[in-house]
């Protein structure tokens, strides 16, 4: 029994995608530079009216709810 000669296979990726990959990663498209959380610390959203990791953001938007929640709770 003979072996069939390996066959030219193509590659999983297009060359033009990869070579498009490649660019990217090298031109330095990089995510933005994260700021800290001006309350914990923590990385937090590049926001410049509130510069707040997304739990503070949460907390703080709770705590909103809450003082809202008892106003008409007093009167």
């Amino acid at each position: 029994m003979k072996r069939k000669p390996p066959a030219a296979s193509e590659p999983v990726i297009e060359p033009a995608i990869l070579e498009e990959a490649k660019r990217s990663v090298d031109a330095g498209d990089r995510l933005k530079p994260m700021a800290k959380c001006v309350v914990c610390g923590s990385e937090a959203t590049p926001n410049p009216v509130e510069q707040l990791c997304w739990v503070c953001r949460r907390l703080k938007i709770s705590a909103w709810r809450d003082v809202e929640a008892q106003v008409p709770a007093q009167e």
